[in-house]
């Protein structure tokens, strides 16, 4: 299975059965999974998005936002813990407002899961961690 490293960005060839065992990048040594989501920008998402073999969910969000600020903890520890199944990443709407017009982000936060670049399923609005983890099962 092909993962973009967080760090480096580089792409890693790991077999599925080692996903659960906090493998490091091939080439920077970091690891793959840091419990924290990964911060894109313009440069860095298409790439991201698609040459990651797992789902990649995407938070929306903005500084200013109360809900977003509240979900904030949440969308790490989510992630954290489907770290083996979904990719998670942020992108700050006010930041790289490209990529906010081109998804069409009218409400934030908004939850875009991709896979293979292409969109599959899309959320407006704060969730609690176990709403979260409900919507996302079936990708998992």
């Amino acid at each position: 299975m092909e993962l973009i490293c967080p760090h480096c960005g580089a792409i890693n060839r790991i077999p599925e059965a080692r996903l659960n065992q906090q493998p490091n990048c091939g080439k920077c040594s970091q690891p793959m999974h840091t419990g924290l989501p990964v911060d894109l920008s313009s440069t860095t998402f298409d790439r991201f998005i698609t040459r990651n073999q797992l789902p990649v969910l995407v938070d929306f969000w903005a500084s200013w936002c109360g809900p977003c600020k509240m979900m904030a903890p949440t969308f790490k520890q989510v992630g954290n813990e489907l770290a083996s199944h979904i990719r998670f990443a942020k992108v700050e709407t006010e930041a790289e407002t490209t990529l906010a017009n081109r998804y069409q982000i009218r409400s934030i936060p908004t939850l875009v899961l991709f896979q293979h670049g292409k969109e599959i399923a899309r959320k407006s609005g704060a969730l609690d961690a176990n709403s979260l983890k409900l919507w996302l099962r079936p990708y998992c």
